[in-house]
């Protein structure tokens, strides 16, 4: 009988989601699951929740900084808190909506390489000579990623994807779903696996 995959809805400004990206894998790897990698927008989930960046409240600010340093150093993965930040990535999103529609083998380097470009060398994910040059490693024509992040269809697949993640109950990135148990947070996923290995 064919397992569903974890679903995770991520940010390209989150950190947390750059956290989670680098453990993801070998956890589904574990468990013979797919990832279904699904790009979303944090503006409009801070709007249902009434939230903000966690770097813009008051007092969570501060130790925001701290835990993340810490978290990084904790799982082994190198992260350096960019500036500016946030950042706007419905661009960088909208590439990976693309990739996955029509070249999905570059779709998961793509996130990596995005993720890699803005928390551990510090580079401004939201600017399109960024894209450009992160698509030129992959082998990516310029011209290309523009039409990708000019493409209605593509804006309305984006689109799509935030009103999917609010309907699964979204309230922060990243968050995960698999088997219709949702998960908030990379500090969830010992309770994913576990809910992987037993159901608990």
């Amino acid at each position: 009988m064919p397992v569903s995959p974890i679903t995770l809805f991520f940010d390209f400004s989150s950190p947390y989601s750059y956290l989670a990206s680098t453990q993801i894998e070998a956890l589904a790897a574990r468990h013979d699951r797919g990832i279904e990698w699904v790009p979303v927008l944090l503006g409009p989930v801070f709007a249902a929740t009434g939230s903000r960046p966690l770097t813009q409240q008051p007092l969570k600010a501060e130790y925001s900084l701290r835990d993340l340093a810490r978290s990084a150093r904790f799982l082994g993965v190198p992260y350096h808190h960019p500036q500016p930040f946030p950042v706007a990535t419905q661009q960088a999103a909208r590439v990976l909506v693309a990739l996955q529609r029509a070249q999905s083998p570059l779709a998961v380097p793509w996130t990596h390489k995005v993720f890699e470009d803005y928390f551990v060398h510090g580079r401004d994910i939201s600017q399109m000579p960024v894209l450009h040059a992160i698509g030129a490693s992959l082998r990516l024509d310029a011209a290309q990623i523009d039409a990708w992040c000019a493409d209605a269809a593509v804006k309305d697949q984006l689109r799509a994807h935030v009103e999917r993640a609010l309907r699964a109950g979204m309230c922060g990135a990243p968050f995960f779903v698999v088997d219709d148990e949702p998960f908030w947070g990379v500090d969830r996923l010992p309770q994913l696996e576990r809910w992987l290995q037993a159901r608990f």
